[in-house]
């Protein structure tokens, strides 16, 4: 089906494209300018779209150090971006409906079920409000506890501004960070205030606004939706086997886990396990990890976050429903079920399509990127899941990207955000539902 509208008659996911879009231009313009960064000069143009593409996109990959390269008012605008790609650009808009008091038209609630990719509009404005809420809280609680931190070690107003930033970027799973010289969180790997409250944000930001919701109402409701048990359950399972998984590739590697404590160990192994949930901050040197635990890794960021989250990937529940597919067929179950509940099988086939499409993604744009890049192909696979995520983690190859590498991660990042069947959808709309079905047939599988 297409809605048709009377602006440029285009269906919800094509008007997402076309907003996600402008937004990213506008940034691109700000960011151009000379005020932005600390030479003094225009920014090259694909530079400012790519710092543009990976703010709006919540990713993190960097070409210009955040920190240094660029102003308070470059910085200001990158956080800006961050924020609004996180929310996503209709909450935003709807934000300053409710403020003026306008009403929300069935256009506005067919593009906001579509951004928060729900499946009816029943309730949606009442969720925005929710979003907005519990964005404003955690973001102001995180900004407060890590403000008293880093006010040991800098003046108080820089680090409310650290602070502030940091809370913002991090809640929107952005990875962008202004330490400088690309060091991230790397000097408070010890520090388990600046840890837990980090990890605290990207798990609350990448496990969606609707669980956050059904928690906040458990103590009312007594329930939890299907939908928030497997998205906690298979979150808490991917955190706790990541960092298990990555304490023992890295326990006696010097270059990492190696050279720390136990307490180190443990906080960094935690922390580099929630962090591929597109969060893209780091607490230890990535590249200096082994092969074994760089590729771990690019299986959790290609994973990702939750559905209705500031995240990307494929999310929680699309893993969930193909290693509940494969569990099903292994014991010869039609059906798969989790918590007692049977899945339509609608349901199976839009998590078949959206993991094949995003695995033809990242292959496609890694084996393109092997042919122009000068790099290991495990750093440009690694490069290549970070930007589809929009985790923005780096191997370091992010600054040695050649203008097709930059262009090509730009567009994987874009995708990415809004995922493969919002993009499937915008370039070529659903149809409606076929009226006749074939004869069965039968080919031989396995």
């Amino acid at each position: 089906m297409k809605w048709k509208f009377s602006w440029f008659k285009l269906s919800p996911p094509q008007i997402l494209v076309m907003g996600f879009a402008s937004i990213i231009l506008l940034g691109t313009l700000l960011l151009t300018l000379p005020i932005s960064n600390t030479t003094g000069k225009p920014l090259a143009f694909i530079d400012a779209l790519f710092t543009a593409t990976s703010a709006t996109c919540v990713t993190g990959l960097v070409v210009k150090d955040t920190g240094t390269f660029f102003t308070t008012f470059g910085q200001v605008v990158i956080i800006m971006l961050i924020q609004v790609g996180g929310l996503g650009f209709m909450t935003m808009a709807t934000l300053f409906a409710l403020i003026l008091k306008r009403r929300i038209s069935l256009r506005d609630r067919l593009l906001l079920q579509e951004a928060m990719n729900q499946n009816t509009m029943e309730g949606i404005v009442r969720l925005i409000r929710k979003v907005l809420l519990f964005s404003l809280i955690i973001e102001g609680a995180a900004a407060i506890l890590l403000t008293i931190r880093w006010s040991v070690d800098m003046p108080f107003g820089k680090a409310l501004y650290f602070g502030i930033f940091h809370a913002i970027s991090m809640f929107n799973n952005a990875g962008f960070d202004l330490f400088g010289n690309f060091r991230s969180l790397t000097g408070y790997v010890y520090d388990p205030l600046v840890n837990f409250v980090v990890m605290f944000l990207i798990v609350s930001g990448g496990i969606g606004f609707i669980v956050l919701s059904d928690l906040v109402d458990f103590k009312r409701t007594r329930r939890i939706s299907l939908h928030s048990k497997v998205v906690l359950s298979m979150t808490a399972f991917l955190i706790v086997f990541g960092a298990i998984v990555i304490f023992v590739f890295e326990y006696s590697n010097p270059r990492t886990l190696g050279s720390l404590n136990w307490g180190g160990k443990i906080l960094g192994s935690l922390f580099q396990s929630v962090t591929p949930r597109t969060a893209g901050a780091n607490t230890i040197d990535l590249g200096s990890m082994r092969q074994a635990s760089q590729f771990f890794m690019i299986i959790l960021m290609f994973i990702g976050a939750s559905p209705g989250s500031t995240g990307g990937g494929i999310k929680t529940t699309t893993f969930t429903i193909i290693i509940g597919a494969v569990i099903s067929m292994l014991r010869g179950r039609e059906d798969i079920v989790l918590f007692r509940y049977r899945l339509a099988q609608e349901r199976i086939f839009k998590a078949l399509t959206i993991t094949l499409l995003a695995l033809l993604l990242v292959l496609s744009v890694a084996m393109v990127l092997s042919t122009t890049e000068d790099s290991p192909f495990l750093m440009i696979l690694y490069e290549t899941t970070s930007a589809f995520g929009t985790v923005g983690l780096t191997m370091g190859l992010t600054t040695k990207l050649s203008l097709i590498g930059k262009i090509l991660i730009s567009l994987t990042m874009f995708a990415g955000r809004l995922g493969p069947i919002t993009m499937a959808y915008a370039l070529g709309p659903k149809k409606g539902k076929e009226l006749y079905r074939h004869p069965e047939g039968k080919i031989i599988i396995g």
